[in-house]
Formats: structure tokens, C-alpha cells, sequence
């Protein structure tokens, strides 16, 4: 399979990688891929559905080979499908990779271009954003804080190291405190940036 590009969008839970990356792609030719909404997405009665389960209602991450076998399935899938055209399209991977070795796994998937990272300097705002997030979008693993700070942990022990992975030069920095509109605005300018100099 050939490397489809990819752009990163990187940050804590809560700190707007989503609400970003949706917007990015109705203005770009990004085109946004969720490992949340992939995750989602799969039958909770299926085998690969009962394994994410079990970790995600602990607050924990969905080991590294399972997430990297289902993320390459469902790549194909859109090839296979003609949602996806490895030689026009470029994604903008939100929530994978979530650890080093994540970015060994699905290397020959990807071709990680850009790293945009949405930073939270209180944790306090980010338990404060997915506790309301939970009673909006009813979303069970943000309406517990406990679980949100487990998961928080998990951010910093694992995640966090991704970026170690990555050149500096491909790495954004933007300041996730702002309001969504700020944010996103942010994001665009940067992407339009990166956009001139490739």
C-alpha cells in the first residue's frame, strides 16, 4: 500500500483536537480522520469492540498493535471504497499516534508531514470542558473525573512522548486556552503557512 501524507493534530483530551480538525477539513482538502469516531464506529458486540471497551472505560489507552491493526483496516477500507486516493489526498490524523511505538506501526500506512499541537496549561480546564462535553454529547467516558484523570495521566506518560518522534522543525505549537474560533483561526493560519513552504 503506498503512504498516504498526514498531518498531525495533537493534545490533551479536551483540548479541542476534534472541534479543530472537523473545521479544518470543511475549509481545507484535509480530510479528518477520528481514531475516537473509528473506535466508535465499531460494533461494540465484535471482538475489536468488547478489547476498546474495556480499556476506554478505564480511562486507559486501547493497546498499540489492536489500534494500529484497526487504523490500517480502516484506511483500506476507504481505499478500497474510493473515499480515500493515496496519490491527492492528505490526512489529518487525530488521536493516532498515541504512543512512540504507534509511530513505528503505522509508518508504512503514513507519512507524517506536520504536527500541529494544541497545548492546556490547566488541567483544571480541561476536566471543566469534557465534564460539559459528557452532558452534551453524552459521552461516558467524559463524565467521569476520575477517568479523566486517569486519562490525563495516560496523556503525559505516553502520549506526550510522540513528539520526541517527530523533527522539531515539523512541530507547531498553539495555545489551546483560546476560544474555539481563536483556536481554529490559529490552526488555519499555521496550516496555511506549512501549506506555502511544501
Amino acid at each position: 500500500m503506498k503512504k498516504i501524507p498526514a498531518l498531525l493534530i495533537f493534545g490533551p483530551p479536551g483540548s479541542g483536537k476534534g472541534t479543530v480538525g472537523v473545521k479544518l477539513a470543511a475549509t481545507t482538502k484535509l480530510k479528518h480522520l477520528s481514531t475516537g469516531d473509528i473506535f466508535r464506529g465499531i460494533a461494540p458486540s465484535s471482538e475489536s469492540g468488547k478489547l476498546i471497551a474495556s480499556y476506554s472505560s478505564a480511562g486507559k489507552l486501547v493497546p498499540d498493535s489492536a489500534t494500529a491493526q484497526i487504523f490500517e483496516r480502516y484506511i483500506k477500507g476507504l481505499i478500497d471504497t474510493n473515499k480515500l486516493n493515496p496519490d491527492t489526498d492528505t490526512l489529518l490524523l487525530d488521536g493516532i499516534p498515541r504512543t512512540p511505538d504507534q509511530v513505528d506501526l503505522i509508518q508504512s500506512v503514513v507519512d507524517v508531514k506536520y504536527v500541529f499541537v494544541l497545548e492546556i496549561k490547566n488541567d483544571s480546564t480541561i476536566v471543566e470542558r469534557l465534564l460539559n462535553r459528557a452532558k452534551i454529547e453524552g459521552r461516558k467516558d467524559d463524565a467521569d473525573e476520575s477517568i479523566i484523570k486517569n486519562r490525563l495521566i495516560e496523556y503525559r506518560d505516553k502520549t506526550a512522548l510522540v513528539l520526541s518522534k517527530y523533527d522539531k522543525n515539523i512541530i507547531h505549537y498553539i495555545d489551546g486556552d483560546k476560544t474555539p474560533d481563536e483556536v481554529f483561526l490559529d490552526t488555519l493560519s499555521a496550516f496555511v503557512s506549512y501549506n506555502k513552504n511544501t
